[in-house]
């Protein structure tokens, strides 16, 4: 089973406003755009992944990202994040004939294939699934079988929601890369720690030059 990935995006300007007491506005939107860019390199190359659609209406992220590969799904119907991811899904259902389809965090610079592969094949066994974030009150994916709606609702506390809206949450060992999203100064360490992707390796590196 091949999955198609939809991955949420915000205007890179209003990105990561969590990770002020690490990065400056001007640092910040750099962060965030490697941030995406490591993750969506990780998912595309991943064994398990048919296609990747980024939803944003940035258009500096949208030519980055579609230069490594991925799609580019406008942010509609502007009704948050939520109603973006819901669109998508059912955009590339329709374009592309995806079946089986995962929402994806933007912020996992620490992704690795292999991680995400055991996660997604483990999801393949249920008609809804969700893996929670590394502090356990959120989400960093959340799949949908080719016969299901996706029904999204991310935010802060999501895990219980989705839990409560049937989705069936994932425990597996080992997959620390695809539960670390990066909101805060902390978790960017734990990221770094795990070891990122290049581009947020080369944005941590002007960060701490910034900070001499």
């Amino acid at each position: 089973m091949q999955w198609t990935l939809v991955v949420p995006l915000k205007p890179l300007a209003e990105a990561k406003s969590r990770l002020s007491d690490t990065a400056d506005d001007a640092l910040r939107p750099g962060l965030a755009l490697a941030f995406a860019q490591d993750t969506v390199a990780a998912a595309l190359a991943c064994h398990a992944v048919r296609n990747v659609a980024v939803v944003t209406d940035d258009a500096l992220a949208g030519r980055e990202l579609a230069a490594l590969g991925a799609g580019i799904v406008a942010d509609e119907p502007g009704g948050g994040l939520n109603a973006a991811l819901a669109h998508a899904a059912a955009t590339v259902r329709a374009a592309w004939h995806a079946g089986p389809v995962a929402a994806l965090n933007a912020d996992l610079p620490a992704l690795r294939t292999a991680e995400l592969a055991r996660v997604l094949e483990r999801a393949a066994a249920f008609p809804r699934a969700f893996l929670p974030d590394a502090a356990g009150v959120g989400t960093t994916l959340l799949t949908a079988a080719a016969t299901e709606e996706l029904r999204p609702s991310f935010g802060p506390g999501s895990r219980a929601r989705h839990r409560a809206r049937g989705a069936v949450e994932l425990r597996l060992d080992a997959v620390d890369s695809v539960r670390q999203d990066v909101d805060t100064g902390d978790d960017l360490r734990a990221a770094l720690a795990l070891g990122v992707g290049p581009r947020t390796a080369a944005a941590a590196a002007r960060l701490l030059i910034a900070e001499q």
